[in-house]
This record gives structure tokens, C-alpha cells and sequence, in this order.
């Protein structure tokens, strides 16, 4: 997703008023080439050490993990032990999870950045290990998809009930705020985040002033 597709985004994300608050704070900042990367069975990987832990901690174990593996190719990773990338700070059940992903990778040439995101999902889904939130991930962070909500994102959730004065929050609400955004949904996550790293959170009153 370039700079230019992501600031038109925000252009008509300015009609809601929410959106409009979080893309003033937030708008020169967002971005999605934090988790970038061409090599696709890193990438998944990489999000499957993100599941379920604190940023600060998925943090450390990506960078201890990628160590491990530097200059190895798919063979050769498949072939680590597993203690030793389990060293990391993995579980065993990730261990598992990442070879499933070199292996997938490994057993045929696979071109992601070609297919629709249904045919992505439809694929990776097969992968033990790899969901739907990672699947997500990988559409909005790695190839750039421009209009992906995460229903199963927990912070994404938060931000919504917080910002938008929904908890609890209704499926019915959160589609129709996902109806709203799109085609932008991907811009929309992404403040979204921002907002709750950052603890800046619309309210009525911004709007009225």
C-alpha cells in the first residue's frame, strides 16, 4: 500500500467522525512496512511468534529467532532442531507451527502476491498453525491488501468500543462500522491501533469543539 493510496484513504475516512479525529493525531504516522517482507514463509512466521504475546515480547523472540535462521534456506531451517529454535522463546506448539509453514513453502513454489486474498485465504488456511488473524496479518502487512478488518483482533476490538462508545459491542454495530469504512478498512485498522498504543481515544466532545 503506498503513501498515496493510504492518504486518499484517510480522505474519505474524514467523514466519519472518529476516523477523522485518529487520522489528525495519527495520519502522518501509519504505516505498514514495520512488518514487511518479501520472503512470504518469514513473514507467516514471524506472525505466528506475534500470536497471543505482548509487542514487547514478540519483539525479542522475533529477533532472537531470525538469528537462528540467518543465511539458512527452507531445507535447512526444516531440518533445526526443535530445542534450538524453541530456544528462542517459543513454545513448542510455534515450533510446529513455523516448519508447517516451511514446509508448505518448501513442497511447491508459491506466488502470494498474485492471487485474490479469498484464493490467499483459501491456501494458508490448510497450514496447521495459521488462522485467520495471521492470515489477515499477512494480507494487510506483507502484501499490502487495502481493505482487511480483523474480527478476531483483540486490540482492534478494544479501540472500537472505546472510540466509538460501543461495549458492549454488537456484531451487528462492528459490521456496519466495517461496511462504513470500506473500501478502507485496512486505513481504518490501523488508526485504530494507533489509537491504543498511543491512549488517545475519541470523544463527543472532540467532535463538538
Amino acid at each position: 500500500m503506498s503513501a498515496l493510496q493510504i492518504n486518499k484513504a484517510l480522505e474519505a475516512l474524514k467523514s466519519d467522525p472518529v476516523m477523522d479525529f485518529l487520522a489528525q493525531h495519527f495520519g502522518h504516522v501509519i504505516t505498514i512496512s514495520d512488518r514487511y517482507e518479501t520472503d512470504h514463509a518469514k513473514a507467516l512466521a514471524l506472525l505466528v511468534v506475534e500470536q497471543q504475546v505482548s509487542f514487547k515480547a514478540a519483539y525479542t523472540i522475533k529477533q532472537r529467532f531470525l538469528k537462528i535462521i540467518e543465511g539458512l534456506n527452507y531445507k535447512e531451517i526444516l531440518n533445526l532442531d526443535n530445542d534450538l529454535i524453541q530456544s528462542a522463546g517459543l513454545s513448542r506448539r510455534k515450533v510446529e507451527y513455523i516448519k508447517n509453514i516451511y514446509a508448505h513453502f518448501y513442497e511447491a513454489r508459491r506466488d502470494y502476491s498474485s492471487m485474490s486474498p479469498a484464493a490467499i485465504s483459501a491456501s494458508l488456511i490448510k497450514i496447521k498453525g495459521v488462522g485467520k488473524w495471521t492470515i489477515e496479518m499477512f494480507l494487510i502487512f506483507v502484501l499490502g491488501e487495502t481493505d482487511i478488518f480483523s474480527k478476531g483482533d483483540l486490540a482492534l476490538i478494544n479501540s472500537v468500543k472505546r472510540n466509538y462508545g460501543l461495549d458492549p459491542l454488537r456484531d451487528e454495530d462492528l459490521d456496519s462500522l466495517i461496511d462504513r469504512w470500506s473500501p478502507h478498512n485496512t486505513v481504518a485498522s490501523l488508526l485504530l491501533w494507533r489509537s491504543v498504543e498511543e491512549k488517545i481515544y475519541y470523544t463527543p466532545k472532540d467532535h463538538d469543539a
